[in-house]
């Protein structure tokens, strides 16, 4: 079992629809990928296939889909290349104490404005959800550094409880799919696996973006 790092760390994934609360989530993913491997091109074999979470896409900053000015779609969340890309920068910013590396992962302004039913959209990105990832990432750094160096990311897991968030019931003017307790795999120098566990990510155009990482305010 994941030993997770540090208390911050450490979120059960909910049920749907039900508040988070401490301890190990025991839920099934619905994706479990090994980063370290890039994807498989498609084949002349694969052309007639449809496109699932395994094809690769363009990365974050060249994907046209998931442009946070554009409008929101229903198109469920996947992880493929996008996201990878995405995991890797978060994973980068923790091992490197530095919040820049890992803003791509985390829910765009632009988005946010368009999603969000409250008078100050802007403020309430800047001053509270990413004053807090910044927070989270050191904290997540420290503990990261008091296990030892030579940290390798091993994996991702996505739990299976992502729902469709309604309009008005997060204050929300448009809908998006939210999931809990996603859980980023690494291993130690001494071959130990931890574990960190994203609070909340919702999505955007069918990609997810982190909007909690440790907590909750």
């Amino acid at each position: 079992m994941a030993t997770l790092i540090g208390p911050l760390a450490c979120l059960v994934a909910c049920r749907q629809g039900d508040p988070p609360t401490a301890g190990v989530s025991s839920a099934a993913p619905i994706a479990t990928m090994a980063l370290a491997t890039p994807p498989r091109a498609r084949t002349d074999k694969d052309a007639s296939a449809p496109r699932d979470a395994a094809a690769p896409s363009p990365a974050p900053d060249a994907a046209v889909s998931d442009d946070p000015s554009l409008p929101q779609t229903h198109d469920r969340p996947n992880t493929d290349a996008a996201f990878d890309a995405r995991v890797r920068a978060l994973f980068d910013g923790i091992v490197n104490d530095d919040p820049d590396r890992a803003m791509p992962f985390f829910f765009p302004l632009a988005a946010y404005q368009q999603v969000k039913a409250i008078a100050t959209p802007e403020r309430d990105w800047k001053r509270r959800l990413v004053a807090n990832y910044v927070r989270d990432i050191h904290a997540l750094a420290q503990n990261l550094k008091e296990l030892g160096p030579d940290a390798r990311f091993a994996r991702v897991e996505v739990p299976r409880q992502a729902r469709w968030v309604e309009p008005d019931e997060e204050y929300n003017r448009i809908g998006y799919y939210r999931v809990y307790g996603t859980q980023i795999f690494w291993t130690s120098r001494d071959g130990k696996e931890h574990a960190v566990r994203i609070s909340s990510m919702i999505s955007w155009r069918g990609q997810w973006y982190v909007v909690h990482l440790t907590g909750f305010k």
